[in-house]
């Protein structure tokens, strides 16, 4: 029997580089053709590997900028995905979008099965913006979102960002009030990270950036969790909230340790317990590609302590601990034992609860999540 697979397809290519920003990502735009046909290469060649064992469940265009990427060449990438891969019949198809990058492509990314679009928005706040140099403003966002709507995308997503040296309680209730007012179904709210080798990762080390402190950083996570639960939005993972039905199908794979392919510069994959990832560079990845029909820069095989590592970091932060699951990870039986009571004691705590089968984080325990998973480790 055939098991699911969840395809992300990167896109480097960007208008700007933004300060905080880690992901691989490229100003120059003029390989759109090399890469498209690179891509298309490397799908043929995984597809020679996996249709047999595997059918697609998910597919999302990720970045960069997908958005930027000339329809012609979307739809060539997208028409290899069908021709050599077996596709749910409900899959879904995300593509990240920047505001207004997409609003002349929306009909066509329909007619070609995109059923969810996922809006970079960051913030709606003037000096958020300018701070972490984004190229649209307010009224861009909130235009391109309900233009979205109007073509008929039903499940649109928005991306934001709290904790920026900009903003303050205010900024957030703000964000929310007109977050919670367009027709979106998904928010994935996150905290800003510092990334070494960005923009903002230098600005701190000379100085010129001061950043808030942990404790500030928790009390706006724990007034977005609220507002956001008040107003419908379920959370389903330590940064993501949805409308019931509406949780992201794509990275549910991913917190629960699925089979997931990476096709591009710099994706990653995870099959068969094998990790592998590609060259990070563009002109490494075409080169190899068409020398080899494949990118992977390097690959390891799981042991058995880093899928019992990894299954308990992803499940906890996620939609809960399936102890049965974690027991077959096992690699210690006396560390097992230690874990039981550690658990115990995090429920009396009221960190986790126990719901469904399986052991959950609660509203208490989201916010030191990480926390609780290094204590359990």
């Amino acid at each position: 029997m055939k098991k699911p697979l969840a395809l992300y397809l990167h896109i480097p290519f960007c208008e700007h580089k933004c300060i905080y920003c880690d992901f691989y990502s490229i100003i120059k735009q003029d390989r759109f053709g090399e890469y498209t046909a690179a891509i298309i290469k490397e799908l043929e060649y995984y597809s020679q590997l996996y249709h047999i064992q595997f059918y697609i469940k998910t597919i999302f265009f990720g970045g960069g900028t997908p958005s930027l990427l000339p329809i012609n060449f979307f739809e060539r990438i997208v028409n290899s995905i069908y021709k050599n891969f077996e596709i749910d019949e409900n899959y879904e198809f995300t593509i990240e979008a920047n505001p207004n990058s997409a609003n002349d492509k929306l009909q066509n990314y329909k007619r070609l099965g995109v059923n969810r679009i996922s809006f970079g928005v960051q913030s709606f706040n003037k000096k958020d913006l300018e701070f972490i140099t984004r190229i649209h403003n307010k009224n861009q966002a909130i235009k391109s979102v309900y233009q979205a709507y109007e073509t008929g995308f039903e499940n649109i997503s928005i991306d934001l960002i709290f904790n920026l040296p900009t903003q303050s309680l205010k900024t957030i209730k703000k964000n929310l009030e007109i977050a919670i007012s367009l027709p979106i179904k998904h928010i994935s709210y996150y905290s800003l990270i510092l990334e070494n080798g960005t923009q903002l990762y230098s600005q701190v080390l000379k100085g010129k950036v001061k950043l808030k402190d942990e404790n500030f950083d928790l009390k706006l996570y724990e007034y977005i969790i609220d507002c956001l639960e008040s107003n419908g939005f379920i959370q389903y993972e330590v940064s993501n909230f949805a409308k019931s039905g509406y949780q992201c199908e794509h990275n549910k794979i991913y917190w629960h340790y699925g089979d997931y392919l990476g096709i591009g510069s710099s994706a990653h994959s995870f099959v068969n317990n094998e990790r592998f990832w590609n060259y990070r560079n563009l002109t490494k990845y075409i080169e190899s590609v068409n020398q080899k029909g494949n990118s992977i820069k390097s690959k390891e095989v799981l042991t058995k302590k880093q899928n019992y590592v990894e299954y308990l970091m992803l499940s906890l932060r996620s939609d809960g601990l399936d102890l049965n699951k974690l027991k077959d990870y096992s690699y210690n039986e006396n560390k097992f034992e230690q874990f039981n009571k550690y658990l115990n004691e995090l429920i009396k705590l009221g960190l986790i609860v126990f719901v469904n089968e399986k052991y959950k984080l609660t509203k208490r325990g989201y916010p030191v999540a990480d926390k609780i998973i290094e204590l359990l480790l």
